[in-house]
C-alpha cells in the first residue's frame, strides 16, 4: 500500500497552479506507541488555505516548503495504539492532502456519522459552521428583527450564516455570484432575499432591500463588495470580516476599504474573526447546530469531488465561483 501525498512545493502567485505542489507516492507510515493510523475518507478545501501557503506573519504559521499540505480532514482508525481511539472510529483532524497518516491523538476528535453524514463534520459541524455560529453570534450579535447581510451566501460558510440569523429572528439578505445560487439561499434556506453581483447593483439593490439600513454585516469577500455594504449600514452596526475571497489571489496590494469612514459616522464596528479563538467552547456550537439539523431547522449543501489526485484544480473552483456549497474531496 501506498500514501499519495501533496507537498506545497512553491510560493504561489496569483491562482494556485498544480506545480504549486508535488505529488509524491510514499511507503505507508507506521503509527508508534501512543499513535494511530488513519485512512483520508473526506479532505476538506477551504479559502483558508490560500492564506496558508504565503509567507508572513498570520494567525497561523506558514506551510512549509516541502510540508504536506494542510487542510481539515475527516477518516476512519484502521490501526490505533493509544486508548484514546479504537480502530473503526471516524475522526475529524488536520493531516493535510494525503491518503493515511500516523498520529499522536491530540488534535483529533471523533464523529459519530449515525448522527450526521460524515461530510457534514467538515460542513456545517466542522470549520466552516463553527465560524458562522462563533462570527455572528458573538461578534456580530444580532438582535430579533435586526437586517444580517452576508456575503459568500451560499458558501461553506455564508449558508450558516444566514439561516442561523433567521432562527434569531432577523431579516436575512445574502449576497451571491448567479440565479442559481440566490435562488437556493432564498428557495431551500429560507433568507429573505439574495443580490446577484454578477448581475445586479450591489449598493442600488441593498437600498432597495433594506432602506433604514443594514444592522450586521458578515463579510466573507472583502473588495467591492465591502466597500459597497459600508455606504448601507446603520448606527452602530457590526461588521464581521470573517474573510476576502477576493483578494486572496491578488498579485497587486489587497484593496482596503474606501468607505471606511462609514464606521465613523455609524458608530460602527469593524471586527475580525478567526474560529481557533473559539476552541473551548466548540462543544457548545455543535450542540446546538446538531440539535437544529435534526430538526430540520438548519440546512447544508456540500459540493464533494472525487479523487486526491484532482485537489490543485479542486481547490481553485473556490476562487472562480464554481463551487456550490461546502467543497470538498472524497478520496
Amino acid at each position: 500500500m501506498i500514501n499519495r501525498q501533496f507537498t506545497l512545493a512553491a510560493r504561489p502567485q496569483g491562482l494556485v497552479k498544480r506545480s504549486d505542489f508535488a505529488y509524491a507516492e510514499t511507503p505507508l507510515p507506521e503509527p508508534k506507541d501512543g499513535e494511530l493510523l488513519v485512512k483520508t475518507l473526506y479532505i476538506s478545501l477551504d479559502p483558508a488555505m490560500r492564506g496558508w501557503m504565503n509567507e508572513g506573519k498570520s494567525y497561523i504559521r506558514p506551510v512549509a516548503i516541502g510540508e504536506v499540505m494542510r487542510a481539515g480532514t475527516l477518516g476512519e482508525v484502521l490501526v490505533s495504539k493509544t486508548p484514546a481511539f479504537k480502530a473503526g472510529d471516524h475522526v475529524v483532524g488536520n493531516w493535510g492532502v494525503q491518503d493515511y497518516a500516523a498520529l499522536p491523538p491530540e488534535g483529533l476528535s471523533k464523529v459519530d456519522p449515525r448522527l450526521a453524514p460524515l461530510p457534514k463534520y467538515l460542513g456545517v459541524l466542522g470549520m466552516p459552521g463553527l465560524t458562522a455560529y462563533f462570527g455572528l453570534l458573538e461578534i456580530g450579535q444580532p438582535k430579533p428583527g435586526e437586517v444580517v447581510v452576508v456575503s459568500g451566501a451560499a458558501g461553506a460558510v455564508g449558508q450558516v450564516v444566514g439561516q442561523i440569523a433567521k432562527l434569531k429572528g432577523c431579516t436575512v439578505i445574502g449576497i451571491a455570484g448567479g440565479a442559481d445560487k440566490c435562488a437556493y439561499v432564498v428557495r431551500d434556506l429560507g433568507f429573505d432575499a439574495c443580490v446577484d453581483y454578477k448581475s445586479q447593483d450591489v449598493k442600488k439593490a441593498l437600498r432597495e432591500l433594506a432602506p433604514k439600513g443594514v444592522d450586521v454585516y458578515f463579510d466573507n469577500v472583502g473588495g467591492d463588495i465591502l466597500d459597497a455594504v459600508l455606504t448601507q449600514i446603520r448606527m452602530k452596526a457590526r461588521i464581521v470580516i470573517c474573510g476576502a475571497i477576493s483578494q486572496y489571489n491578488n498579485t497587486t496590494p489587497v484593496k482596503g476599504p474606501s468607505n471606511y469612514m462609514s464606521l465613523l459616522v455609524n458608530r460602527a464596528r469593524m471586527e475580525g474573526m478567526v474560529v481557533f479563538d473559539w476552541a473551548p467552547r466548540y462543544g457548545e456550537a455543535i450542540q446546538a447546530m446538531g440539535a437544529w439539523l435534526a430538526e430540520g431547522q438548519l440546512k447544508s449543501r456540500e459540493d464533494i469531488v472525487q479523487g486526491l489526485e484532482t485537489f490543485p484544480e479542486t481547490l481553485n473552483k473556490l476562487f472562480s465561483g464554481e463551487n456550490f456549497g461546502k467543497l470538498m474531496i472524497q478520496v
